[in-house]
């Protein structure tokens, strides 16, 4: 893995963290660059795939981990962490929307409103949702991701929930079924109920 040359050894009479959260203990107690990078690496795959699900080129994903890890070494010192796997999968995803702001790219909700919900595959769901070509019908990735939130603070709780752990948490449907306690139809419904719903609210803010 590109990301072996920061595994290192911990000092020897350390007592060893076991858990995500001890080792978020230890580095914010210490400093320790050695933790966080056993810590990092542990979740390293998560990272890379988050990373190439938005920027769709390899060598791009890489260093996007790996610049990713420079600023953990300060945003893990700042911020109150109770779950280290999600919070990564956060700031990866912003990290990553933040530079094709930059880039000026151009997204779509289209994975949202297709209605194709069948495949549950988190790849091709960004593909689908990450358009790079400005000749398309697309808002801005600011403007869009802002109507976004929005409109789905306005959903029923059930279909938000739905939405956010299937789409933008990249959950499957069973890890969905499990987390919410609804049954698998009652899922399947709520996120087409919240699709539409989503758009409509889209197109309203759209116009």
């Amino acid at each position: 893995m590109f990301f072996k040359r920061f595994r290192r050894h911990l000092p020897t009479g350390s007592p060893r963290p076991v858990t995500d959260a001890e080792f978020v203990a230890a580095y914010q107690t210490t400093g320790d660059l050695e933790l966080l990078g056993e810590l990092y690496e542990r979740h390293i795959d998560m990272v890379y795939a988050v990373c190439f699900n938005y920027l769709r080129d390899e060598a791009e994903s890489q260093d996007a981990a790996m610049q990713l890890f420079e600023q953990l070494i300060t945003d893990l010192k700042r911020h109150e962490v109770h779950n280290f796997r999600s919070w990564l999968h956060s700031v990866a995803r912003n990290y990553c929307l933040m530079q094709l702001r930059a880039r000026r790219v151009y997204v779509s909700t289209s994975a949202l409103m297709d209605g194709d919900d069948a495949s549950n595959d988190p790849v091709s769901a960004d593909a689908n949702r990450m358009i790079a070509t400005p000749d398309v019908e697309d808002l801005d990735l600011e403007g869009d991701l802002a109507r976004m939130h929005t409109c789905l603070k306005t959903l029923p709780p059930a279909q938000q929930t739905c939405l956010e752990l299937f789409y933008l948490q990249e959950k499957s449907y069973a890890e969905v079924t499990q987390l919410t306690g609804y049954e698998l139809k009652q899922v399947k419904s709520y996120l087409q109920n919240g699709r539409r719903n989503l758009k409509l609210c889209l197109d309203r803010r759209h116009d």
